[in-house]
């Protein structure tokens, strides 16, 4: 009885954690763009004006990011300019859940089928090294191994703080700037 009354709390917590770090791997994401050049080389050969979404399938949480040329990503909070190139779909609240909350690495959360991709598959292979990367920066490592394919073996501690500070620093300021419009 106690359980089915905390059903719905725990599926609107859930949905909320999911919102927040949307937006701040969209926010991340833009960060990441603007500080690693490994990013960059790996973002450049997307075509300028790419939209990505990642999104909880139907109408649920998204982040949406745009690659606007020279390897450089920007996050649009306020939703898709147009229609997006490449979308990465969690079937369920709770998919997503697992994969944001480092419970399931990605990898896994798509051979257990609990996503879809809309586009084009080798787009989607490269964001989603991005999103290892940005992963990979911005955790701890114990975290990151369980969240990434593979944890990158030249990520040395000097590098991964430096670079974690900057995206974070970058990351905070976008979110003030959009408190602030």
């Amino acid at each position: 009885m106690l359980v089915k009354r905390l059903q719905p709390m725990i599926s609107h917590a859930r949905r909320n954690y999911v919102e927040l770090m949307f937006q701040v791997m969209g926010r991340a994401l833009q960060a990441i763009s603007e500080v690693d050049e490994t990013t960059r080389k790996e973002t450049r050969a997307l075509p300028d004006g790419f939209l990505f979404e990642m999104q909880v399938m139907p109408n649920g949480p998204k982040l949406i990011v745009e690659h606007t040329g020279d390897g450089l990503l920007h996050y649009h909070s306020n939703g898709a300019p147009r229609a997006v190139d490449l979308s990465i779909q969690f079937k369920h609240i709770t998919h997503a859940f697992l994969v944001l909350s480092f419970q399931e690495k990605t990898s896994v959360a798509f051979a257990n089928d609990r996503m879809l991709v809309d586009g084009d598959v080798s787009l989607a292979v490269r964001m989603t090294r991005v999103l290892n990367r940005l992963e990979s920066f911005i955790l701890p490592k114990l975290v990151a191994q369980r969240a990434v394919k593979e944890y990158p073996a030249d990520l040395h501690l000097p590098e991964k703080l430096m670079s974690a500070a900057r995206i974070y620093l970058k990351v905070a300021t976008h979110f003030v700037e959009t408190v602030r419009a």
